[in-house]
């Protein structure tokens, strides 16, 4: 994201989408109501939502200061515990805070979950990835005394601090980072592979050759001698705020936001290598022209900031069944102009994107429940939003 910034906050009650705009594509908008999911429940600052899959149905909210709440999934919840309180290790502000929650695959039986925030160490900032695990007497707690880092990196700056954790099918945890911040990559980071930052990286949270974690051995710089991270995936972002698994094709999702004139939503695979700083989605950045685009993969999708767009927010591809008309299609949004789209690709091309709400909000994350189903975290009003049909 660009920075938070709490300003003109919309009134939310329903709304309802009737027209996309020429430069999304032509074709029929799927029309939804966003609503309200749990009209009780407020939070400061949501920035990500989950669930354990552990049967309970139970929803998870982080809040940005430190804070994470559980709250039964129904419309009349009328209150969320705390389920852990770090606001004494986070460091907080802009784009800093507790910005990530995973649930090991096997939560149900070990009880682990995975965390990414941001601290000060000796007065500098860094990205911390750290393992806890629930209470034994309480599952609605955790053990604070369970904390174990599995690795931290350096942030140079504040802001592109990336945030997402997600478990894939292989069980292997991936973790976003941002390109370290300030403008225009100024180390170029996203290019160098020897550098945490700007990258989509994998671990084994199940291993422990590398002190908490291990390498998976198919990583691409896995074993390299070059002095490259072994942990990396994929690289070449600037800041890929909010990343999804398809759970139906196991294809990973990156919302990565722009400098000054393109957002970009990419599909993520192994090695790729996604262009920033050469290039600001479908543009030559730095050079600005006659950048060297070989073997770099283009975004599925482009949208230029002109249209309205300046910081994207990656969703999820729709596998829920309150708004058959999405089935399939990856939704998504855009934090400064409140839009709502829905993406319909086939064969990794985008086919067609349509806005299907506007004035949604400050759209911070997306996030689903044990049934698929999809929610808003809004940022400025503290509420949970969801999708209905009309």
């Amino acid at each position: 994201m660009k920075r938070f910034v709490i300003k003109g906050l919309v009134g939310l009650a329903l709304l309802t989408v009737c027209n996309a705009s020429k430069p999304h594509g032509p074709g029929t908008v799927a029309v939804v109501r966003v609503v309200e999911a749990f009209p009780k429940l407020h939070f400061d600052y949501p920035v990500d939502l989950t669930h354990s899959n552990d049967g309970t149905n139970r929803l998870f909210v982080l809040e940005q200061e430190g804070t994470i709440r559980v709250f039964e999934n129904a419309a009349e919840a009328s209150s969320a515990k705390v389920f852990l309180d770090i606001k004494k290790l986070v460091s907080y502000g802009g784009e800093a805070g507790l910005l990530g929650l995973a649930f090991h695959p096997d939560y149900k039986n070990n009880g682990y979950f995975f965390l990414n925030y941001t601290t000060k160490v000796s007065g500098k900032l860094e990205t911390a990835i750290v393992r806890y695990k629930v209470s034994a007497s309480d599952p609605n707690q955790t053990d604070p005394a369970s904390a174990t880092v599995l690795f931290t990196f350096d942030q140079p700056f504040d802001n592109h601090n990336g945030g997402a954790v997600k478990f894939g099918k292989d069980g292997y945890l991936y973790i976003s980072t941002g390109d370290g911040g300030s403008w225009g990559d100024p180390s170029n980071n996203g290019q160098n592979k020897s550098a945490w930052l700007g990258k989509i990286l994998r671990v084994d949270v199940d291993s422990k050759t590398k002190g908490n974690y291990g390498i998976p051995a198919d990583n691409p710089f896995a074993g390299n001698k070059e002095g490259f991270k072994e942990e990396i995936y994929a690289y070449g972002l600037r800041n890929p705020w909010r990343i999804s698994f398809d759970d139906a094709t196991n294809t990973l999702w990156a919302g990565d936001v722009g400098q000054n004139k393109r957002e970009e939503i990419n599909i993520i695979v192994r090695g790729g290598n996604y262009g920033w700083r050469l290039k600001e989605s479908i543009d030559c950045y730095n050079p600005k022209r006659d950048c060297n685009a070989e073997g770099l993969i283009d975004p599925v999708l482009d949208l230029p900031q002109a249209d309205g767009e300046h910081s994207i927010t990656g969703g999820f591809v729709y596998r829920g069944k309150a708004v058959p008309s999405l089935a399939g299609k990856y939704v998504f949004g855009d934090y400064v102009s409140g839009r709502l789209f829905a993406l319909e690709t086939q064969n990794g091309k985008a086919v067609h994107n349509s806005i299907i709400a506007e004035g949604v909000g400050q759209i911070s994350a997306f996030g689903t429940d044990q049934s698929q189903e999809l929610y808003i975290c809004n940022h400025g009003t503290g509420k949970i939003l969801k999708l209905a049909r009309p």
